[in-house]
């Protein structure tokens, strides 16, 4: 799932600051939960399917579908 983070992250050209100044959290921060070092909490997962527009269970790796639900 840390994958799916990076990997969405990168392909929008995205930095680790970039998208941690959207979470409103430090680059440090943002950058343990890509490598797994922190847990991602269930408002992170929801901000970040928000901001790529996909959903939740594609970002934690349960689905290969992108789309949100409706």
């Amino acid at each position: 799932m840390q994958n799916r983070i990076r990997d969405l992250r990168e392909d929008a050209d995205l930095t680790q600051t970039q998208v941690a100044q959207y979470l409103k959290m430090s680059q440090t921060g943002y950058s343990k939960y890509e490598t797994g070092e922190n847990d991602v909490p269930t408002a992170v997962w929801q901000a970040l399917a928000d901001f790529y527009h996909v959903s939740v269970d594609y970002l934690m790796g349960r689905t290969d579908v992108k789309t949100p639900h409706p």
